[in-house]
């Protein structure tokens, strides 16, 4: 098979390590909070304590200064393992980046210290229940006041919604400009007119809380504007939505493996017509034909990373690419359902579970219609 050489000794240690802290603090959890929505603030602090929040912050901001290949073992063994409820990726890769690139110092200080111990929780509203992937479309806005912004509005399908203690708001802060009225905001849950309304019912990634949030009139103190001005926001989102979209593209191929890997024992093991169901061509053929596929998919999705690493993965690529491996990966989990038969449709199988989690891989960071569009603007 292909080496995987962006992976040396040092960070395979490391996955090793998150791998048995998953197995120990986070699997036999799973189960339960699947049927309660959401994971347990004390997984958060526990993997504050290992440095596994928040891993490429610098140190002085609470982090432990590690290279993003250190958050690609963490989303990968975590999608491995089949855990889609843990919204750590969100929190450390997504969140905190943008107060890490856009932030002024005091808020550096404030928040990310926070963020990288699980004392607080992060989370971004961008979704609106009449925009889904437009951004420019947003309609929440947030209207200087003296010193405040008001905000009013609501978001929908927020990852970490429940959970989160601070959320990075998508907001207009002139609602007659399209992308150049847009402005990010710091937004803490306990503020006065913020409201978390229910923890959405979901056909997938059970565990994982996923809301709705409303503000009605919510104060924001000027300090608490993303940037250095207003309207900056929509130029901030489409620099980090490549790497939001790398991390969506490190769990598909992670859980394709995976599921490949349950697959492969599964026919191994069962009989049909007094034989294993890996004797028969047409099994082996499908089994080949994902191997193949998987890898294909590996060797794009760490090519991604190096130019990540360096730097210069771009918009386009990264559209290429989410749009890619989550076909691939849905395409992979119904492949395997159907190769488990009946029991592939049983809850308690894993790939069921991961053929259920599988599917919003292609809604969320832009469903994967838009990345085909983006794609082709670039012709």
């Amino acid at each position: 098979m292909i080496p995987r050489t962006l992976f040396d000794a040092d960070l395979e240690g490391f996955r090793d390590s998150v791998r048995k802290f998953l197995e120990q603090e986070a699997a036999p959890y799973h189960e339960q909070w699947e049927k309660d929505g959401q994971v347990s603030r004390e997984l958060w602090t526990k993997a504050g304590e290992l440095g596994f929040l928040c891993a490429t912050m610098p140190e002085e901001y609470g982090g432990v200064g590690a290279d993003f290949r250190y958050s690609a073992v963490i989303h990968e063994e975590i999608s491995r393992a089949g855990l889609s409820g843990i919204g750590w990726g969100l929190h450390s890769d997504i969140v905190a980046p943008y107060i890490l690139h856009y932030g002024s110092e005091a808020q550096k200080q404030h928040y990310l210290p926070k963020l990288a111990s699980g004392e607080m929780i992060g989370a971004i509203a961008m979704t609106e229940p009449g925009a889904g992937s437009d951004l420019q479309g947003v309609k929440t806005n947030a209207i200087k006041n003296g010193e405040h912004y008001v905000l009013n509005g609501s978001k929908t399908f927020i990852t970490n919604g429940q959970l989160a203690d601070v959320v990075i708001v998508v907001a207009k802060t002139d609602p007659k400009e399209g992308a150049k009225g847009t402005s990010l905001f710091i937004v803490e849950s306990a503020w006065a007119g913020f409201e978390k309304g229910q923890n959405l019912n979901k056909v997938g990634m059970k565990a994982q809380d996923t809301s709705e949030l409303f503000f009605q009139d919510v104060k924001i103190p000027e300090t608490h504007l993303l940037g250095s001005n207003e309207g900056q926001g929509f130029f901030q989102l489409m620099q980090e939505l490549p790497a939001e979209r790398l991390q969506v593209a490190l769990t598909a191929v992670a859980a394709a493996e995976a599921a490949w890997e349950w697959t492969l024992a599964y026919v191994k093991d069962r009989k049909a017509f007094g034989k294993p169901v890996a004797a028969f061509q047409n099994t082996r053929f499908k089994m080949a034909e994902m191997k193949a596929d998987i890898t294909a998919a590996r060797v794009f999705v760490d090519r991604c990373l190096e130019l990540h690493l360096e730097k210069k993965l771009d918009v386009t690529t990264a559209a290429m690419l989410k749009q890619w491996t989550t076909d691939l990966q849905c395409k992979v989990m119904d492949e395997c359902v159907q190769l488990h038969g009946g029991y592939g449709y049983m809850w308690e199988y894993p790939i069921a579970r991961a053929w259920a989690d599988s599917r919003v891989q292609r809604i969320y960071a832009g469903t994967n219609e838009i990345m085909k569009e983006i794609v082709a603007r670039s012709f």
